[in-house]
């Protein structure tokens, strides 16, 4: 069995038999993947940076507080009410 080629080597091979005017349209088709690429990953890093600036706004401290500390009254309360039973 021989080895079977790999879709590196057929691009390479397809990209040999093309003529100078379709590679041109190819590399500018792999441009745009690529801009497409960096675009996505810049987006992905502003809705990180976006979500850690919420996570520690003011607001949304005191909500947390404000939640933690229902949690343990809710706790509380039921401890306590477990002790009278």
């Amino acid at each position: 069995m021989g080895k079977r080629p790999t879709d590196r080597e057929k691009l390479l091979f397809k990209l040999d038999l093309l003529s100078d005017n379709e590679v041109h349209e190819i590399l500018e088709y792999i441009s745009i993947m690529e801009s497409m690429r960096c675009d996505r990953s810049e987006r992905e890093i502003l809705e990180d940076e976006l979500l850690t600036l919420l996570a520690s706004a003011r607001e949304n401290r005191r909500a947390q507080q404000v939640y933690e500390w229902e949690a343990v009254r809710r706790q509380t309360e039921t401890a306590h009410h477990h002790d009278r039973s």
